[in-house]
């Protein structure tokens, strides 16, 4: 219900365009054998510095599951903090009314992330970094709640370094702001 409400929600005047916006969504890796399934929740800032369009930070919550177990297959835990800049988005269609259209569009997505697992199942064991380049496919308003797929390689440098799939799958709100008053 949550999220029909947002969704159906229109833009107030405090969340015009630039700002900050608030992110939830699911992250996973991709692949047989232990990966990490989690959640993530994060601020963004939208800036405009070439073709860098939002920076953003997120905390990553999660276990290690094998994916090759029917029963039991989860292990530890997983945390981690991410560090991400995001391009503009690349307009692919347009539905809706021109004062609120719903756009489709495609973006890239670089992050950086470092991890700390407990109890790890990975040949990194217990401390990695991770960077990952992830094109993605953004939709809703462009000044009100947008959802986000994001699939692409992450590599987790440690010893040894090896690259995992990633999906990601999201949805970003402006924060409103109080407005000032003399």
């Amino acid at each position: 219900m949550f999220v029909t409400a947002v969704a159906l929600s229109t833009p107030l005047a405090a969340q015009a365009k630039g700002g900050s916006t608030w992110s939830v969504g699911l992250a996973a890796t991709l692949g047989g054998g232990w990966q990490i399934e989690g959640a993530d929740v994060g601020l963004a800032r939208r800036i405009g510095a070439g073709p860098v369009r939002a920076l953003g930070v997120a905390a990553r919550l999660g276990s290690f599951i094998n994916e090759g177990a029917i029963i039991g297959g989860t292990q530890g835990f997983v945390a981690a903090l991410a560090l991400s800049a995001r391009s503009g988005r690349l307009d692919l269609a347009q539905m809706g009314p021109e004062n609120n259209p719903t756009t489709f569009g495609l973006d890239l997505t670089a992050e950086v992330a470092g991890y700390l697992g407990a109890n790890s199942p990975l040949p990194q064991r217990g401390r990695w970094a991770a960077v990952a380049l992830l094109p993605g496919l953004r939709f809703g308003s462009p000044d009100g709640g947008q959802w986000s797929l994001i699939v692409g390689p992450t590599a987790f440098l440690g010893h040894p370094t090896d690259v995992h799939g990633f999906l990601g799958i999201r949805f970003e709100a402006p924060l409103a702001r109080r407005e000032r008053r003399p």
